[in-house]
């Protein structure tokens, strides 16, 4: 993503220059139109949709038989627009006096065992980066019966299958499950002070704060909710580009919120999916690549994603996916 971000400046720095050039001689500035309109094709070129992903995710989400309904399982409440913040702020205008979550059915989440057992993982980890975590034989139990919870599911099943076609995953389910292990739950170093201090889990998963100064990570529905009920997590408002307004029902959010005194500028994350489609979509996208940041724009349902994922050696370092347009208005 570093990479297309330097491309791009490179584009506008260049274009910026033609254009100077252009005016300052006296040329015909038709030459502008015809040099925008290469620019924009350059531009939505970076764009492409990955078709092959976005047929494996859609398939998976068809799967996803223990996704949430909005308006009966959970209602949100979007409210305002939340307003442009540095990285590292400890205060935003709060454009929603209410929470993200006006309700969810806990008792149904309870009642699905890959939503139990995740729930379980979510207070397992120290929250800052630097402390050193110390993983419990317990928590290793936790850990292995999500797992073993979610690998029983027509979503990982089928993912499965997808990366052994792609030779990226032993058919041996033991394999497989130690292969995901390593992936989402293997201790590293995000700080270089003090022990191993996190992993792709609690990173993606939980949340993570950085010297104190910033959130790293937390983009799952789950937490944020949860978080939110114990008044820890304060929703600013939803973040969107242009008219791109998104609706209660959405199952893909980028929104601005507070936790432990800090906030996060953005944070995106699919809203009532399951833990088994996430961990099924990032592990497909980690595997079938070995760039050290690796973006694939997909669509998926109603939704066009930016897909993202960082790796920590043979670990997770990050994942989200990066909402583009819902209600199919890339069509």
């Amino acid at each position: 993503m570093i990479q297309k971000r330097k491309t791009t400046q490179a584009r506008v720095h260049l274009f910026t220059r033609i254009i100077a050039t252009t005016m300052r001689r006296g040329y015909d500035c038709g030459w502008i139109l015809v040099l925008l309109a290469l620019f924009n094709f350059s531009d939505a070129a970076s764009q492409t949709v990955n078709q092959e992903l976005s047929n494996i995710f859609n398939e998976l989400w068809k799967l996803d038989v223990n996704r949430l309904k909005p308006g009966t399982d959970y209602n949100i409440t979007l409210q305002g627009k939340a307003g442009y913040i540095a990285q590292g702020s400890t205060s935003a205008v709060d454009h929603a006096s209410s929470p993200l979550f006006s309700s969810v059915d806990v008792a149904k989440l309870e009642g699905i065992a890959t939503y139990a057992r995740f729930m379980k993982l979510l207070d397992n980890y120290e929250r800052s980066t630097g402390v050193a975590e110390r993983v419990t034989t317990e928590e290793v139990t936790e850990n292995n019966s999500f797992l073993d919870a979610i690998l029983d599911t027509a979503v990982m099943k089928r993912a499965h299958r997808y990366l052994i076609g792609k030779g990226k995953s032993r058919s041996d389910l033991r394999q497989f499950k130690s292969q995901l292990y390593y992936m989402w739950f293997r201790l590293y170093h995000r700080d270089r002070n003090g022990g191993e201090d996190s992993s792709g889990f609690e990173h993606v998963f939980v949340g993570e704060t950085k010297f104190g100064r910033e959130i790293m990570g937390l983009h799952n529905w789950v937490q944020i909710y949860l978080q939110e009920k114990q008044n820890l997590l304060d929703y600013k408002g939803y973040k969107s580009k242009d008219n791109n307004v998104p609706d209660d029902d959405d199952h893909v959010l980028n929104v601005q919120f507070s936790w432990h005194g800090l906030v996060k500028p953005v944070a995106s994350a699919f809203v009532g999916v399951s833990p088994e489609f996430e961990m099924a979509i990032f592990t497909i996208l980690f595997l079938t690549s070995n760039e050290k940041t690796t973006t694939a724009v997909v669509n998926v349902d109603e939704y066009q994603l930016e897909m993202v994922v960082h790796r920590h050696g043979r670990s997770i370092g990050t994942a989200y996916p990066k909402l583009l347009s819902s209600n199919n208005r890339h069509v």
